[in-house]
């Protein structure tokens, strides 16, 4: 492991890089006073700061069969997407056809290769722009999209804050995981994704997978696979004994797999708790454009449960 590694896994770096940032840290200020944090806004902060490891969230702690179609702002919604919603507590996912427009989605495709060709943004090793709606109007355009967000807020029963978008090339083969060990909230399951088919996807292009129903499991977070960390040192394990152990707890649980073959304007949104991953890419000269964006409840803890840092947020 390389020098600049091996720095990463100590948290008195991670302080002082988030001391250097200290304005992205101030959304956590309220919600830290709400849930009775009593460290700075800069520290460490992981699960084992929290003694609820249960989601909190409307629609897990009752059931959307029963509940969704008692708010007012339900009826607002077309047929089909009311339909999904009352199954969301089953399965954890909607899927939206023809959300965007053929326009919009070329618009995205065009602004992701002329940050690419330009070098504004480098393709990541899991084939991947990052933040390109920092670079972009058009891609933070169709990541602060108000219908969706109206949406999502519904499904979380609060308001949402779009964070990060991921701009997908190719496949990335990634094995199954949950979101929320990477973005986690206290209280758990107030993150949400949409995932964007920029792209008719092709079935050897390495699609999306995802299991539905599996947002139902106990949340794996860092004690659970044996990731301790101490006060000044994260945990020796590494994220494949988390996919690892991801992997075995799906072999025991048998949840159906389904693969996610969209088409171009498609939108799929999970709960951030479904397990879900990248096929093996079959033909690799074949493309799988697709945008990620990830969106947090406004008024929770937000944070990085892997590596036990605070979020970054930009200001609104």
């Amino acid at each position: 492991m390389k020098l600049k590694d091996k720095l990463k896994d100590y948290k008195p770096l991670h302080w002082l890089y988030n001391l250097l940032h200290a304005k992205q840290l101030q959304h956590n200020k309220d919600a830290y006073k709400k849930y009775d944090v009593h460290k700075p806004l800069f520290d460490s902060i992981s699960s084992k700061d929290f003694p609820d490891k249960t989601s909190r969230a409307w629609l897990d702690v009752n059931d959307s069969a029963n509940v969704v179609s008692t708010k007012h702002s339900f009826q607002y919604f077309t047929p089909d997407v009311q339909q999904q919603l009352i199954g969301w507590s089953s399965k954890g996912f909607l899927h939206l056809n023809r959300y965007f427009s053929i326009e919009q989605v070329d618009e995205v495709n065009k602004a992701v290769d002329e940050l690419i060709n330009q070098k504004h943004l480098p393709i990541t090793h899991d084939n991947k722009v990052m933040h390109g709606y920092k670079h972009s109007p058009v891609i933070k355009q169709m990541m602060q999209d108000e219908g969706l967000k109206k949406l999502l807020s519904f499904v979380l029963d609060k308001e949402v804050l779009p964070f990060q978008t991921l701009n997908f090339v190719k496949g990335s083969g990634q094995r199954a995981h949950s979101d929320s060990i990477h973005m986690t909230t206290y209280p758990l399951g107030y993150l949400i994704a949409a995932w964007i088919a920029l792209e008719d996807i092709h079935p050897d292009s390495g699609p999306l997978f995802y299991y539905p129903g599996s947002h139902k499991l106990p949340y794996l977070l860092n004690d659970e696979f044996e990731n301790y960390s101490t006060r000044l040192k994260l945990g020796n394990k590494q994220y494949s004994d988390y996919e690892d152990v991801t992997e075995e707890i799906l072999s025991q649980n048998h949840f159906p797999k389904e693969v996610f073959l969209p088409k171009k304007g498609d939108v799929l949104i999970w709960h951030a708790n479904l397990i879900h991953g990248g096929t093996p890419v079959a033909n690799p000269l074949l493309t799988r454009k697709s945008m990620v964006v990830h969106y947090y409840a406004k008024d929770v803890i937000k944070y990085h449960e892997i590596t036990e840092r605070p979020s970054l947020m930009e200001e609104e």
